[in-house]
């Protein structure tokens, strides 16, 4: 087997043990993102009475963390899950499991996606333009190029890249269809944004960084699933359970930091003299605010250096209207476009 904790090192590990298992006996914990199960494994050799559901879309990565597991002795503490982590409700429901103690989210690349050259994640290498990181869904990066506007192109760059120059490239990619020169790669990919971007106004590092960042989060709906996913992992939270979430990405952050906000504060007009039962919060913060990598991790892990971590409580039951109310406004925002997968019509 490969050894998978020489190419995956978890970021923030020791906070994320201590929020998730501290307090709670035999934690019964659902990890969302599983990964090569870094975080998980360590979870359940920290309590040996916790259990732990695994959830992953990508098939190979859950592959080797079930041998992980069973390398190391946790099977049966263990139990693999192929889902993508908005069906999180779906999952429990299928396990016949109404409630659990913590829910974890590490969201973004795994290693093994950024290592594997032929899933096209990496601008360093040349491979073909897929970016799925389920690779049973049909819609690839490729397909984006092809059949996006260039307004909806230039949006995802604009939202999800930060890309000062969302508007140039879009433009660019949709003369270069217009041609029959589409990128077919992600190297073919990289030399025309190369193009675009003036060279005094770059960013250090590769020029093309923040389109491949956009175009993987539209590929993989990634901002869309965060939303969604949110409320149901509150909503099955046992009293005094936790909800951590890791982000590096700022909207991410962003999504994360509102959500859970909404259940810290009282959802009421500012002066109200009474706070109603349905309105008073429900979340406590674990974490006051996010927290950041130190030097030293920072050093010695590259990939920690964006991570926010935010952690929150469930200090009393969550209302059912509250409940309406959060899965409402999550798919509210799916459709309005705070983050929206709009497919656009290509042009000429």
């Amino acid at each position: 087997m490969t050894d998978l904790a020489s190419i995956h090192t978890p970021v923030l590990l020791d906070d994320c043990v201590r929020l998730i298992t501290d307090g709670r006996q035999a934690p019964l914990i659902v990890d969302c993102t599983l990964g090569l199960a870094g975080h998980a494994s360590a979870f359940l050799q920290a309590d040996p009475q916790a259990r732990l559901i695994g959830i992953d879309r990508d098939q190979e990565a859950l592959t080797l963390a079930t041998e992980r597991m069973r390398d190391l002795g946790l099977s049966d503490r263990f139990t693999p899950v192929h889902a993508a982590f908005d069906s999180f409700s779906q999952v429990l429901d299928e396990q016949g499991i109404k409630t659990v103690d913590a829910v974890f989210m590490d969201l973004g690349l795994s290693s093994l996606q950024i290592d594997e050259n032929d899933r096209g994640f990496s601008y360093s290498h040349d491979a073909p333009l897929d970016m799925r990181m389920d690779p049973g869904q049909s819609l690839t990066a490729r397909d984006v190029l092809l059949t996006y506007g260039r307004q909806d192109l230039a949006r995802i760059f604009r939202e999800y890249g930060q890309e000062r120059f969302a508007g140039p490239i879009a433009s660019r990619l949709v003369k270069a269809r217009e041609e029959g020169e589409t990128p077919r790669s992600t190297g073919q990919l990289v030399a025309l944004v190369d193009q675009v971007i003036p060279r005094a106004h770059r960013a250090p590092g590769n020029p093309a960084k923040r389109v491949f960042q956009a175009l993987r989060i539209e590929v993989n709906g990634e901002l869309d699933k965060l939303r969604m996913t949110l409320p149901q992992a509150a909503c099955r939270l046992n009293l005094g359970g936790c909800l951590v979430v890791e982000s590096y990405h700022s909207l991410e952050d962003r999504i994360t930091k509102t959500f859970m906000a909404s259940g810290i504060h009282a959802d009421v007009p500012a002066g109200l003299p009474v706070i109603p039962q349905e309105a008073q919060p429900f979340f406590a913060d674990l974490t006051r605010g996010a927290v950041k990598a130190g030097q030293a991790e920072a050093a010695h892990n590259s990939r920690s250096t964006s991570v926010r971590l935010r952690a929150v409580e469930l200090i009393r039951p969550i209302p059912e209207v509250r409940k309406a109310e959060m899965m409402r406004s999550a798919m509210k925002s799916v459709r309005t476009g705070e983050g929206p997968r709009r497919r656009g019509r290509p042009k000429g």
